[in-house]
């Protein structure tokens, strides 16, 4: 691994930024909600904040004393926590770039920290199979999930801070619902280690990485597997949804970075916003393959109610076209995502020919200069 940053434009033809000042590996970067700075943490123990510009000026945070796993900006984007190897947790002032308190009650590395949508509360992910939550106030650990059976790699809050869902070394993902302290939901669809995971804006999917080289797209409504990807070649390592959730970008071991464009339904998911922004709330559904502990509780995840249009139609009629829209909705998600896939493999062919023949030409440069 290099101990540079890059910062690529989603725009066509557009340069990426290439920065550097980190001395060891980068493990973690973050922007802030305005996208005006980029946070990254490293193996050389230092955080960094980074305006991404031309001239890729960055300050430097000191005050970890092990590698540094994750970087999160508060949604406010005026507080930082990070979560390093020396078991701690750290939280810092943006504006005055200045170290405000640590949280250190986990027995191991803490591989993963994120503030809550409102700020109040924090989660962390550790080496000693524990999530914690903790109060940002009184900074004291307000609870500790021990339902792991493995180390916990990452852990992220549902857009309605409601939830939180963690992923494990034990190749699960498991769901909680924090105003309650208890299981929701329990996913075991990985192979291999789950590395990474990100919710949907709207909050209804969440998506996962995994040392098997997939990346799975969850529908949390239904508890049910949606979509499996594969396009790595080795472990997927990390994974994101963009802020508005119509792209999301993973990486792997492989060295690539791929942006996948999602098909969900974009009217749907500003109803959820909207919904999500006037306090409402609904239900898990228990039916699904996974296992619900708790369908009553309310975790903010919208459920979509679908007006009879002819009330004249017999219910075994509307259940039939319901079930033949949605198998027909499923086949064409499987087209897309066939779709990416093959451009994803023309792409990496494009790029082995270019390879080839910079090889090729480097080779033949070296017989001439040989033979001269």
């Amino acid at each position: 691994m290099d101990s540079c940053l890059m910062i690529w434009s989603m725009k066509p033809q557009m340069r990426a930024y290439r920065f550097v000042g980190h001395k060891d590996a980068v493990m973690c970067v973050h922007f802030s909600p305005s996208g005006h700075l980029v946070a990254s943490g490293s193996r050389d123990k230092t955080v960094r904040l980074w305006v991404p510009s031309v001239k890729g000026e960055s300050t430097v945070f000191k005050a970890h004393t092990a590698t540094v796993r994750s970087v999160h900006f508060s949604s406010d984007g005026q507080s930082l926590i990070t979560a390093s190897d020396d078991k701690t947790v750290k939280v810092w002032t943006v504006h005055r770039q200045k170290f405000l308190f640590s949280l250190s009650q986990h027995l191991n590395w803490v591989r993963c920290a994120r503030f809550s949508p409102d700020g109040r509360l924090i989660v962390s992910a550790s080496d000693d199979k524990t999530v914690k939550l903790w109060d940002k106030t009184s900074r004291e650990c307000i609870h500790s999930f021990c339902e792991h059976g493995g180390f916990v790699n990452h852990v992220d809050f549902h857009p309605s801070g409601t939830c939180i869902a963690a992923a494990g070394t034990d190749n699960t993902v498991k769901v909680w619902d924090v105003r309650m302290n208890r299981l929701l939901q329990h996913y075991q669809v990985h192979s291999a280690v789950v590395n990474s995971l990100s919710f949907h804006p709207s909050g209804n999917y969440l998506v996962t990485a995994s040392n098997d080289s997939t990346l799975k797209i969850l529908d949390l409504l239904e508890g049910r597997l949606l979509y499996t990807l594969h396009g790595h070649q080795g472990p997927a390592t990390c994974v994101a949804f963009s802020r508005t959730g119509d792209l999301f970008a993973s990486g792997g071991s492989d060295e690539q970075v791929m942006v996948w464009k999602t098909n969900f339904d974009a009217a749907d998911c500003g109803e959820v916003l909207k919904t999500q922004k006037s306090g409402m709330s609904s239900i898990i559904p228990e039916d699904g393959t996974h296992q619900t502990l708790q369908s009553e509780m309310d975790c903010g995840i919208h459920l979509k109610k679908t007006k009879t249009q002819d009330s004249g139609r017999s219910h075994e009629q509307q259940e039939e076209e319901t079930s033949l829209a949605n198998t027909l909705e499923h086949i064409m998600g499987q087209l897309d995502v066939l779709t990416q896939t093959v451009s994803i493999l023309e792409q990496r062919l494009t790029l082995t020919e270019d390879k080839l023949k910079e090889c090729l030409e480097n080779q033949q440069k070296i017989i001439q200069n040989k033979a001269s």
